[in-house]
């Protein structure tokens, strides 16, 4: 959550910043403000409300200089507002902070500050954290590196800041701690680009630094980054990356929203997830992270889950996959809930951490807790040179693509496709799938993204049904088996982006209370694939039609007896139960996102939603 996007060159800054924050407007946010240096002449702009605001009220103000903060706040401390929105001046106005993050301690430090005779405009922790810097660097006589340095020693939470003196427009300090930030280099360091992820420098340069925690580093232009170790002030070699993404991958490429085209796109990302892994013609699957450490998971006592939201659900199904293919115990815990439940965890056992952004603050703790305990940590994520990807002990990539959106699609059925990869992997080798069982899941595989295809062709008429639910207060969706946690996230996508109430049950848990819900105002989507309970779910239509529920039913193609119980039929073509969450979820994306799109809402930035939750 929030968004920072820097500039310090020899180009206009404002465009670019403006342009990064637009770029960063998927991460969720209430705010936003940016502050130009032009030589030493400053312009701060800040507005409750979004990056278009903020355009409106710079437009024929000054917006001229080569350095600028740019920053889209997430309320944390302080309700959305222009006084509380970033970037945030020191009492004396000669220094600029933008922030990420939540500093917990900043009450204790605000009190002594006021002692002190500081004044504050805001309710934020971050201008505290400005304060505090401008009181060490006072106090100690000290540059502005320094005493960053120094405050950040003395603070409790999360952040990725940037700083900057208008004293010296050359010179940006930037730092992290469990909130990301990258940093892009220019040629013969004649600009630096500061932001949270790459997205908003791509088209200037693919070299690019991502700030490991407690580290700062010192932008100054015509010299080579400075890194240091918060802590213990220790030098850091600079680790500059070749940046991958390509600009055409952050654009809408044509579609209204980024949600439906990242819909459209799981052909492609389910295949991108398993290219150079599945190979189909030779019936084997290659997976350098699983077999570098085969004998860990061949001798793992369970698998613990931990993940949050979507990357839940995925964990979810991942339990049935393992626990059916490869026999192995699996529990799946809320990564928020694990972190303080004192679990018990020992050496024998693999904790693998799902997360789209692989910076999720609640699953990153996890790992964190995870590792001390002595537990092997295996990641699951789509940002490569994330914080997960790094605190893990070893990974995979999901290679889903940036995925803008708030609510998740192809990260979903992504991360399905590498963790049923690894069931099936482990699967075979542990001898629970005969060689021909194997090589039929994998040969089933290689289909599927020819059968998301198939799904997508029916958009037309789940946007028909869409128009006429749009206005349902609540809806249920129900699942079994495999198609359970499809269900959640049905539930969840709908309640995401259209504010619509919806629970996703069991199928068999409706008579243990949802069934009193049920009468011929209340939509109730059921997952009937012939695979699996399909018995047991035709009889659970049956009672919701004996109530008067309206049903609409995702079916096997050629079903006969759902659809004459049915108000709505969507069929999707025939694959293995283990693979048919990857097929049943792509028409509950679409019913949520037309329902979304007819209520007039915001699809891609819905209200109080971040895309990556960085703090807790």
């Amino acid at each position: 959550m929030c968004g920072i996007a820097g500039y310090l060159g020899f180009r206009k800054a404002y465009p670019i910043v403006i342009n990064g924050l637009q770029r960063l407007e998927y991460r969720g946010y209430d705010s936003a403000g940016v502050v130009l240096l032009d030589g030493n002449e400053m312009s701060l702009y800040k507005t409750k409300g979004k990056v278009s605001d903020l355009k409106k009220i710079t437009r024929q103000k000054n917006v001229e200089g080569n350095l600028a903060l740019g920053h889209t706040r997430w309320a944390t401390h302080g309700i959305p507002s222009d006084e509380n929105s970033h970037p945030h001046l020191s009492n004396s106005g000669n220094l600029v902070i933008v922030h990420n993050g939540i500093i917990e301690n900043y009450d204790t430090i605000k009190k002594e500050l006021i002692v002190r005779g500081y004044t504050f405009k805001s309710d934020t922790d971050t201008e505290v954290l400005i304060n505090l810097i401008e009181e060490v660097k006072i106090k100690n006589n000290c540059k502005l590196g320094r005493a960053v340095q120094m405050a950040l020693a003395n603070v409790v939470g999360a952040y990725a800041i940037a700083v900057f003196d208008i004293a010296k427009p050359d010179e940006i300090i930037v730092a992290k701690l469990g909130s990301p930030i990258a940093i892009g280099i220019g040629e013969n360091n004649t600009e630096f680009f500061v932001a949270s992820d790459a997205s908003p420098f791509i088209e200037y340069t693919r070299n690019a630094i991502y700030l490991e925690d407690e580290e700062l580093a010192i932008l100054k232009l015509g010299r080579d980054i400075r890194i240091r170790k918060i802590q213990d002030n220790a030098a850091v070699e600079p680790y500059i990356q070749q940046l991958k993404l390509n600009l055409e991958q952050i654009e809408k490429g044509g579609y209204d929203h980024f949600m439906l085209k990242e819909i459209h796109e799981q052909p492609n990302a389910i295949l991108d997830a398993y290219r150079g892994r599945l190979l189909a013609s030779k019936g084997m699957i290659k997976m350098g992270s699983v077999d570098n450490n085969i004998s860990r998971f061949l001798n793992a006592n369970r698998i613990v889950i931990v993940a949050c939201g979507t990357s839940w659900h995925a964990g979810l199904v991942a339990e049935y996959l393992f626990e059916d293919l490869a026999r192995i115990p699996v529990e799946v815990e809320y990564a928020s809930e694990f972190r303080y439940r004192n679990p018990i965890i020992n050496k024998n056992d693999i904790v693998i951490a799902i997360s789209q952004s692989g910076e999720t603050a609640d699953t990153l703790a996890a790992i964190k807790l995870a590792k001390s305990k002595g537990a092997f940590v295996f990641g699951v994520c789509n940002v490569v040179g994330s914080s997960i990807a790094r605190e893990t002990d070893t990974g995979a990539y999901t290679h889903a693509g940036p995925e803008i959106g708030v609510a998740s699609t192809k990260a979903f059925t992504t991360q399905i496709t590498v963790l049923a990869l690894m069931a099936l992997k482990l699967g075979n080798l542990k001898g629970e799938l005969s060689n021909s069982m194997y090589n039929n899941y994998i040969h089933e595989m290689s289909l599927i993204p020819a059968k998301v295809e198939e799904v997508l062709k029916m958009d037309t008429e789940i946007e028909k049904i869409a128009a006429i639910y749009k206005d349902a207060p609540n809806c249920l969706y129900l699942g079994r088996g495999y198609n359970f946690p499809v269900a959640l996230e049905g539930a969840l996508k709908l309640k995401e982006i259209s504010y619509i109430h919806a629970e996703g049950y069991p199928a068999a848990e409706m008579k243990h209370g949802p069934i009193a819900l049920i009468d011929e105002h209340m939509p109730v989507i059921v997952i009937a694939t012939k695979k699996g309970h399909y018995d047991k779910v035709v009889s659970n239509i049956q009672e919701i039609k004996a109530r008067k529920g309206k049903i609409i039913a995702i079916v096997t193609k050629g079903d006969i007896i759902v659809k004459e119980m049915a108000d709505h039929v969507i069929e999707i073509p025939e694959t293995e139960e283990a693979f048919t969450p990857l097929l049943s979820t792509i028409p509950l994306q679409l019913l949520s996102y037309y329902i979304a799109v007819m209520r007039g809402c915001n699809v891609d930035q819905p209200r109080n939603l971040a895309k990556s939750v960085t703090v807790e």
